[in-house]
């Protein structure tokens, strides 16, 4: 297992790589079209040709692993492991020029999370992971260095991120976002998985994303828990298939759940 970890592990970090140099051909472009899927959220050539790399690579190397991916589906494989893959994660971010939206790759090994990947193209800062091997965080040709939470013990010394405020539209979703702002040092909505490598370097204590598609979350699992932190949904389930997520250092996470849940 721990060598079918580390090859794969490899392989994405250098797909990731790749895919992120694509995607900054198109990044701050003024002539790049914006199309609008069935749900109205934004696709750019560049999610699609970044996934399509991802794809290639992935089948090169592995071809009986499953793929599963945001702008082009299921590939279902026959070797246990399945990649999940979010070519551009902060795609809103990334047609505002804005330099915080991230490669995504996870895989899982028997349903199991094991492997993630955060690549931020523009600013050249990688996290990643693999079960059992620690979380590692480089930036640009640095050595990677070991990537920690942050040992705050109580989100009142803290900083809480979400990705936006709409999501808090759902059923109890408002009162818990002012709970949280409330009790929170500092509030930001540095989103997307930006923020969540911001939790795994312990430079933020607690995310809170009330709607999260499983390519979003794949890849953040194993890396919060690597780092010494927590994934979880609202109910506190380790898991990336609720549709939400709440990222801690661990030493909030009881605190937050019941923010979120009073």
């Amino acid at each position: 297992m721990s060598d079918s970890l580390s090859a794969r592990l490899k392989l994405a970090i250098e797909a990731a790589q790749d895919a992120g140099r694509l995607t900054l051909r198109y990044f701050r472009r003024d002539d790049l079209q914006i199309d609008l899927k069935h749900d109205a959220s934004p696709v750019t050539v560049a999610d699609r040709e970044s996934e399509q790399l991802l794809r290639r690579r992935i089948a090169e190397a592995f071809p009986e692993d499953g793929i599963l991916g945001e702008e082009f589906g299921e590939q279902h494989g026959t070797s246990g492991c399945r990649w999940i893959l979010d070519p551009i994660d902060g795609t809103k971010s990334f047609i505002h020029g804005v330099p915080l939206y991230a490669v995504l790759i996870g895989v899982e090994f028997s349903g199991q999370s094991r492997i993630g990947v955060i690549h931020l193209p523009a600013t050249d800062e990688m996290v990643y992971a693999a079960a059992g091997q620690g979380a590692w965080q480089a930036r640009g040709k640095s050595q990677p260095m070991p990537a920690k939470v942050s040992s705050k013990k109580s989100l009142t010394e803290g900083l809480f991120l979400t990705s936006g405020l709409s999501g808090f539209r759902k059923p109890g979703g408002w009162s818990a976002f002012e709970r949280l702002t409330k009790t929170a040092k500092l509030t930001r909505t540095w989103g997307d998985a930006y923020g969540y490598m911001l939790v795994a370097t312990g430079r933020a204590e607690a995310m809170v994303d009330p709607v999260m598609n499983v390519w979003d979350a794949a890849a953040l699992l194993p890396i919060l828990q690597e780092a010494g932190g927590t994934f979880t949904d609202w109910q506190g389930r380790a898991t990336i298939h609720s549709g939400e997520g709440i990222a801690t250092n661990g030493h909030v996470l009881d605190e937050v759940l019941r923010l979120v849940s009073t």
